[in-house]
């Protein structure tokens, strides 16, 4: 019996091991190292779709408005089709700049008209395919520690844009949920600064579903009721059902081709 006990303690030791240790080359336990805010946006993206995101056609709708992105290597091309009566208008984003087209002729803008068009496509093709983009040069990523939300624990993410290629709406902030256990991005939250207004968004993903290899998601999506909750703290809003749903955003037919490079 003293055999035994002496077996299930020595047991029960080592199975209680901390987790989130090794033990070092002397045999002492030594603390994992915490993944670092890029590494797990890296392995967001590698989940979420990879490397097929970069040689990629898609096609969605939302909203009753087309969308299209093409994209390959570091060149791409984001499309917004409207269609109102015999009209159809294309907005164009690619690595030259904004194009609009009523039809097949060229429309000249004001700058200031060109960038609010320009934020608006670029905005749904952004939410449309995350996380892929938050690696992008004008990204700034900064860990925020642990957090569990609906009984799930989740890396949180703050992310911020340099002024220098971060666009029109480069101070808007925003703050990601990625899942420990399978680096999906499952809830995300953002603060704008718009001249239609000042405020701050929560979104809830959910009807996942994988086409030719890459994620997409629906959104629900909440404010606060009580806009002195600061960003970073709406993830707890939400848990304590704190936010109102305003909207839902999805996307419909969606359509993937991979390119050969």
């Amino acid at each position: 019996m003293k055999k035994f006990l002496l077996l299930l303690t020595v047991l029960l030791i080592f199975g209680c091991k901390n987790e989130n240790s090794t033990l070092n080359d002397n045999g002492v336990e030594a603390p994992t190292k915490e993944l670092t805010a890029n590494e797990i946006v890296n392995k967001s993206i590698a989940v979420s779709g990879g490397e097929n995101f970069k040689r990629s056609s898609l096609k969605f709708e939302f909203r009753d408005t087309y969308y299209q992105a093409l994209r390959k290597n570091h060149e791409f091309l984001l499309v917004r089709l409207t269609v109102k009566n015999n009209d159809s208008v294309f907005d164009m984003l690619s690595n030259v700049g904004f194009e609009r087209y009523n039809n097949e002729t060229f429309v000249k803008l004001e700058d200031s008209i060109a960038n609010k068009y320009e934020a608006s496509v670029n905005s749904v093709h952004y939410f449309s395919v995350l996380p892929y983009g938050l690696n992008d040069e004008a990204v700034n990523k900064t860990g925020l520690g642990s957090e569990t939300i609906k009984g799930k624990e989740y890396h949180k993410i703050k992310v911020t844009f340099k002024a220098e290629g971060g666009g029109e709406d480069h101070q808007d902030i925003f703050i990601y949920w990625i899942n420990k256990r399978t680096f999906k991005v499952d809830y995300l939250a953002y603060s704008y600064n718009e001249e239609d207004g000042v405020g701050m968004r929560f979104r809830e993903a959910y009807n996942e579903r994988m086409v030719n290899s890459l994620r997409f998601v629906d959104y629900n999506n909440y404010k606060p009721e009580d806009a002195s909750i600061p960003l970073e703290n709406l993830g707890k809003a939400f848990e304590a059902n704190a936010l109102k749903l305003v909207s839902q955003i999805e996307l419909e037919n969606v359509e993937v081709q991979l390119i050969n490079n």
